[in-house]
């Protein structure tokens, strides 16, 4: 597929999951998941807390994280905060929540039906934080509506896999970063190539699978970007539990593998920050 089709693709899947609630794996709660894993377990599992989830709106956490980059960024009071595929706003409210009353966060995503959700959700967290320090932007992450050296910090949660151009999203990350910021974005890699057959499923893609690349290949990206200071943290474990959760996508890419093979031999959660030089 084309750069394009897989943009169409994408964007198709978000919206009847921002429309239906379903997932990108069908009609189920999440797509992270078995289909008695509500979103608010599946985020636990993750490391999301308990007070960080009962601060946030209804319906903002759809289930469609594989890590918790809001804690990985130790955010500050008073930064500004970009987050890349913001979804119903599930990071960019709990993001808002630790920068305060002085500080923003951001949100961009390319699905107008997630952006209306997010929108929507807005209304419930100024009324549950007293804060309105949040904004939602309709905008590829290959070419991010944010000016440069803009922000303190990028965040990203299982999105940067389903780009087309990942070259050119750590290129923007790296723009809209001021001197010093720092980025810090939850995602799934590749330990091994993935077989042809996986890689060709519609539903491995906008499932967070097809698109990944190896680890070693991220890395790369984000040194040519300009990045410094990278941490690449390997999340096996979260792959593990996911066979154990009984997921039908993954049940389905399992069935397309070599004999004896698992989804975690090839599949990992991967935890990525690097900081933009203060020169």
């Amino acid at each position: 597929m084309n750069q394009e089709t897989i943009r169409d693709k994408v964007r198709e899947g978000y919206a009847a999951i921002a429309r239906g609630g379903g997932s990108c794996c069908g009609p189920k709660k999440s797509c992270c998941g078995a289909d008695d894993d509500s979103p608010e377990q599946l985020a636990r599992k993750i490391g999301y807390s308990l007070e960080e989830l009962a601060a946030l709106p209804e319906g903002a956490n759809m289930g469609l994280s594989c890590g918790n980059p809001t804690a990985l960024a130790s955010l500050q009071p008073g930064e500004v905060v970009l987050d890349l595929g913001a979804g119903g706003g599930f990071d960019v409210f709990l993001a808002g929540c630790k920068v305060g009353r002085n500080g923003r966060a951001l949100g961009v995503d390319m699905t107008p039906d997630m952006l209306a959700k997010a929108r929507r959700n807005t209304i419930a967290y100024r009324k549950q934080s007293g804060l309105d320090n949040v904004e939602f932007r309709l905008g590829e992450i290959e070419h991010l509506p944010v000016a440069d050296a803009s922000v303190d910090v990028v965040i990203s949660n299982c999105v940067i896999n389903l780009s087309p151009d990942k070259p050119k999203v750590w290129r923007e990350i790296s723009r809209v970063l001021k001197a010093g910021g720092r980025v810090a974005v939850s995602d799934l890699a590749l330990l091994q190539p993935l077989p042809a057959a996986v890689v060709e499923m519609v539903e491995a893609l906008v499932g967070c699978v097809a698109g990944a690349v190896l680890v070693e290949e991220t890395e790369r990206m984000m040194r040519a970007a300009g990045l410094t200071d990278l941490a690449l943290n390997l999340k096996a474990d979260f792959l593990d539990a996911k066979a154990d959760w009984n997921d039908p996508l993954y049940r389905a890419i399992a069935e397309k593998l070599p004999r004896g093979a698992k989804v975690a031999d090839f599949i990992t959660s991967l935890e990525a920050k690097a900081h933009k030089p203060s020169r």
